[in-house]
């Protein structure tokens, strides 16, 4: 069987939804191509999910503090894991259903495919038994979590993310290898709902943080929680029922293991050896990341299985300009966004804009610091912990990044985010109104420690306050 359109879609995660948008706008006629789950990854086993997991063990874990503010019977509060677990997935089913709902349930059958594409030529790709072709295609087929192969024969001992919201209880003890983004979020919270955690970094940094201060600060924290190690690869072995995780010359005997290693973008069996295509060092294709095409060829590749900005609102984006120019045959490059990260361990863990790593060798990048310690609104939450810190050019007074460890950093990190998009100085920004007491007095506070270290002045007074004038 053979079906022709315009526009083939390989992958119906959240870029590849976006890109649908655009070439239904279009009027373009479309496959969707689907293997495996429908639903996106953040709905299924990503973002989502985790977040239900996260806000169960951080409720529990606020019990703590109840004493200091003469709240009794802390002390008689437990967990039913199982019933948690069961909520987590209850959470999950309702915002895939969502995706679903707002996207594929309702789609006609004849314009949705399920099964996995593989190109015979850049004009057409093989599903089954059926071949479509296409003037243009879009490649967003996502990512799914590495586990080494040694690792497997240890069966439902070792998990990923693909899993650990399947399970129906919790052991007493895992290991959570890989102190990344997802490990560290999914080690804190395990901790704190009562599960011994050790986790266990090759690297010596921890959410994938490349400001030393922030690092530092932010190790000493989850210390505080669960056991870390650093700088070693993790081995496993079966010792009885359960499994021995090494790592240097530190080792423990665990229930389970997460392994939280990173993400394999799904491109092996796509048959992109029939295209011809640039590969960069790591051996992934080679793509303009404002127009999303691969080369000059009629295909777009979007999402996180481009390997570039795994994020969902940055998938979401790309799709969409994948989409856009899938639709009309062009290459138009459109400006992307502001970098946006967050981490949401308590306290969050933000970075926006320019990375320490790219700014630390200027010499014309000064830094605005502020200590969550003494920030009133912190103290009184119980969560003043933390370091704020903006990277601004000195000669321009132009904010260009940023990382904080704060608590509701996810709301900070988006008005740096704005201001920094805005193109905002150090000036403007502390001339805009800040609340008492709030936590984002911490990063006024910031800005006002890096105006003595600017080496201009503003041309109306340092002042936060605007003269009238009669004009």
């Amino acid at each position: 069987m053979e079906k022709q359109v315009d526009v083939a879609i390989i992958g119906a995660g959240t870029s590849g939804l976006n890109a649908l948008s655009q070439v239904k706008k279009a009027g373009k006629s479309f496959m969707l191509i689907n293997g495996g789950h429908w639903g996106t990854t953040c709905a299924r086993v990503g973002c989502m999910p985790s977040k239900a997991l996260i806000q169960v063990a951080e409720d529990y874990h606020r019990r703590e503090i109840f004493e200091r503010h003469g709240i009794e019977g802390e002390d008689n509060l437990s967990l039913d894991i199982a019933e948690s677990m069961e909520h987590v997935r209850d959470m999950r089913d309702i915002f895939v259903d969502r995706v679903q709902g707002a996207s594929t349930d309702n789609m006609p059958d004849e314009v949705k495919l399920e099964g996995y594409a593989r190109f015979i030529d850049s004009g057409a790709v093989q599903v089954g038994d059926t071949i479509v072709r296409a003037k243009r295609f879009v490649i967003a087929t996502g990512t799914r979590p590495i586990m080494p192969q040694a690792w497997k024969k240890f069966g439902d001992k070792v998990l990923t993310t693909d899993e650990i919201f399947e399970q129906e209880t919790l052991p007493e003890s895992m290991a959570v290898i890989g102190l990344g983004v997802i490990g560290l979020e999914l080690g804190q919270a395990l901790s704190r709902k009562g599960i011994t955690v050790t986790g266990i970094e090759g690297s010596d940094r921890i959410a994938s943080l490349n400001d030393d201060k922030a690092n530092e600060v932010t190790l000493q924290l989850m210390r505080k929680e669960f056991d870390i190690w650093l700088g070693a690869q993790a081995t496993l072995e079966e010792e009885g029922e359960q499994i021995k995780v090494t790592a240097g010359d530190q080792s423990v005997v665990v229930d389970k293991v997460l392994v939280a290693i990173g993400r394999k973008p799904n491109l092996d069996n796509l048959g992109l050896d029939k295209l011809d295509l640039a590969l960069d060092e790591n051996g992934m294709p080679v793509f303009n990341p404002n127009t999303m095409q691969l080369g000059d060829l009629p295909v777009y590749i979007a999402g996180d299985v481009n390997g570039a900005r795994q994020i969902l609102h940055e998938a979401g984006d790309e799709g969409k300009i994948a989409g856009y120019n899938a639709a009309h045959g062009t290459a138009v490059a459109f400006k992307r966004k502001t970098h946006l990260g967050i981490t949401f361990c308590d306290p969050n863990i933000s970075t926006i804009g320019a990375d320490w790593s790219e700014l630390q060798e200027n010499e014309n990048i000064v830094v605005g610091e502020m200590n969550m310690g003494p920030v009133g609104r912190a103290l009184i939450m119980g969560k003043n912990k933390g370091v704020m810190r903006v990277y601004v050019d000195k000669t321009t007074a132009e904010v260009k990044g940023a990382t904080l460890v704060s608590v509701k950093g996810e709301h900070i990190a988006h008005l740096l985010a704005w201001a920094i998009q805005r193109g905002l100085t150090v000036f403007d920004i502390l001339k805009l109104p800040f609340y008492h007491p709030v936590i984002e007095e911490a990063l006024q506070a910031c800005f006002y420690d890096v105006l003595k270290k600017l080496d201009i002045t503003p041309s109306d007074k340092i002042l936060e306050l605007e003269e009238l004038t009669n004009e």
